[in-house]
């Protein structure tokens, strides 16, 4: 079953692959611990010693890395999606 056009099917494989390549990138660097993400990592409260500070950092890079990963699964769904409805675009095209 058509539910979107060729050009959205395709726009949509585009940015899904996109997608895909970013977030497995960003989440390999969440999870190695890169210095020049540590802004994105959600930091709350006051901290009374070095090793919570260091807990709760390597705790917020893990929760991200997972995040990122999950979203890219979720591209790849779209992915997926986005394949199927342009074959059927271009099968009902070649058949008229």
């Amino acid at each position: 079953m058509k539910i979107c056009g060729p050009k959205y099917a395709l726009c949509g494989l585009v940015l899904s692959v996109w997608g895909i390549f970013q977030l497995l990138f960003m989440g390999i660097f969440f999870y190695i611990r890169s210095v020049a993400l540590v802004e994105d990592i959600p930091l709350e409260g006051n901290f009374t010693t070095v090793e919570q500070f260091y807990d709760v950092v390597d705790r917020g890079y893990t929760q991200n890395a997972y995040n990122c990963w999950i979203a890219a699964c979720i591209y790849v769904l779209t992915f997926l999606f986005s394949g199927h409805q342009f074959y059927l675009n271009s099968r009902s095209s070649l058949s008229v």
